[in-house]
């Protein structure tokens, strides 16, 4: 629901009164969170995120490698990488510790960039919406809208993210990459991917919305207020999670080239070409099964914590 849904004497919005008939003023942090309502949704979103990348990370760890070996000799085999196979090396080679590596930019680029996905939503649903359900086509449209923002401002970090995971450079830290990156490859270097990521990243926000939304007006109404809310919520999450990742899954190959090996493509057709020429229909879906769980699971869990802390904040 929206802001102007609020309940017109929510405790949060409103001074309290006294015994005595005198007037206790609002906390100042309640007052402020009831005065910007866009304020208590990216927290919302920022707080849902740091959970689930945090505990998913790993997944998105070997994502990132099963699309950069298409042929590696592995412990005495020579053959495609298995998700499996992946995550057994590193675990060998790097440690329990390597399967989070790049947290420090995943957090850096999810935290604030879910904040941002919420609160352009509840800005948009709020000015445009007037508080009724939104329509399949205008769930994507606004997932669309709002995810196009949040990935062209931190595409950055998706850079520095993708690059700390293929374990192919060795910065030290996030702040040194981004300096060595604009200093060896320019402003093109720190956006590289940027279509490919928005392909990737605005039509997944849209369809996953779409396909949560439509999937939470199936449910009755009596068990979204019940006290099975959270697994409902989760459920509804995982559905459009899995439906909306297999559509976007070739875009996150191509933006995985594409920043990986900054000077070996000109531009999003070579990558295609790259790819069709190399491996074929399928090296359009590599990586689809740890990216599915990943974002399926994630998008599930970060809606859900979102529509509870909605609900303490207010927004609900």
């Amino acid at each position: 629901m929206l802001q102007s849904e609020i309940q017109m004497y929510d405790i949060d919005d409103v001074d309290q009164q006294s015994p005595m008939g005198g007037q206790i003023m609002t906390p100042p942090k309640k007052e402020f969170l009831a005065n910007y309502p866009l304020v208590k949704a990216f927290l919302a979103g920022s707080f849902s995120g740091t959970f689930s990348t945090v505990l998913f990370q790993p997944l998105d760890l070997v994502k990132t490698r099963l699309q950069n070996s298409p042929a590696t000799f592995i412990n005495g085999r020579h053959g495609t990488l298995s998700m499996l196979s992946i995550f057994t090396n590193i675990v060998q080679q790097e440690h329990i510790k390597g399967l989070w590596r790049g947290m420090t930019p995943s957090i850096t680029r999810c935290v604030p960039g879910i904040g941002l996905y919420f609160s352009s939503l509840d800005y948009i649903k709020s000015h445009y919406l007037e508080g009724k359900t939104p329509t399949a086509l205008e769930s994507v449209t606004m997932g669309f809208c709002a995810r196009s923002m949040s990935g062209a401002i931190l595409i950055p970090i998706t850079v520095v993210k993708t690059r700390f995971e293929s374990g192919m450079y060795d910065y030290n830290s996030m702040v040194s990459a981004l300096k060595h990156i604009y200093r060896t490859e320019g402003l093109r270097g720190m956006t590289c991917g940027l279509v490919p990521t928005l392909f990737r990243d605005a039509p997944f926000s849209g369809l996953y919305l779409m396909f949560y939304t439509q999937t939470k007006q199936l449910i009755p109404k009596e068990l979204i207020n019940s006290p099975y809310t959270s697994p409902i919520h989760f459920t509804c999450g995982i559905t459009a999670g899995i439906l909306a990742s297999v559509v976007t899954q070739p875009a996150d190959v191509l933006k995985t080239k594409m920043q990986l090996y900054p000077t070996k493509f000109k531009g999003l057709w070579s990558v295609i070409v790259y790819v069709h020429n190399n491996h074929g229909v399928q090296g359009y879906f590599k990586g689809m099964v740890p990216r599915m769980l990943r974002r399926t699971l994630m998008a599930a869990m970060a809606w859900t914590v979102y529509e509870q802390l909605s609900k303490k904040l207010g927004l609900k």
